[in-house]
């Protein structure tokens, strides 16, 4: 079992910043992937930005420029800055960890991020 802690939503204006964060614990496997999908109101989740254990990184066309996924492997953690927020990009952020070899699908309680003037 995966065990992942989300923080760093919240409200902020059109422009501006916001950096989110999501620590795995438990059972932490060798290969695996990593990262932020996101859900508005009445859409799909869709990708935001993914990480392998190999270091590839994915991100979804809308966040390509604005949005920068990182990890730090020591503390089994991955941060999401997302910059020149649009309101568009309003939705509840899920963390989420996927297993590549037995594909068990983890996901966090989700954060919320609210992009309003």
């Amino acid at each position: 079992q995966v065990q992942l802690a989300e923080s760093g939503g919240g409200l902020v204006q059109p422009g501006g910043s916001l950096r989110l964060s999501c620590v795995a614990s438990g059972s932490i496997f060798v290969i695996y992937s990593m990262g932020w999908y996101r859900q508005a109101p009445g859409k799909q989740r869709e990708l935001v930005a993914s990480i392998t254990s190999g270091g590839t990184i994915n991100y979804g066309d809308s966040v390509k420029d604005r949005f920068t996924l990182s990890r730090d492997s020591a503390k089994n953690t991955v941060y999401l800055q997302m910059n020149s927020l649009k309101a568009a990009d309003t939705a509840v952020y899920y963390c989420n960890y996927n297993d590549i070899i037995s594909q068990n699908n983890y996901w966090g309680q989700g954060t919320q991020v609210t992009v309003s003037s």
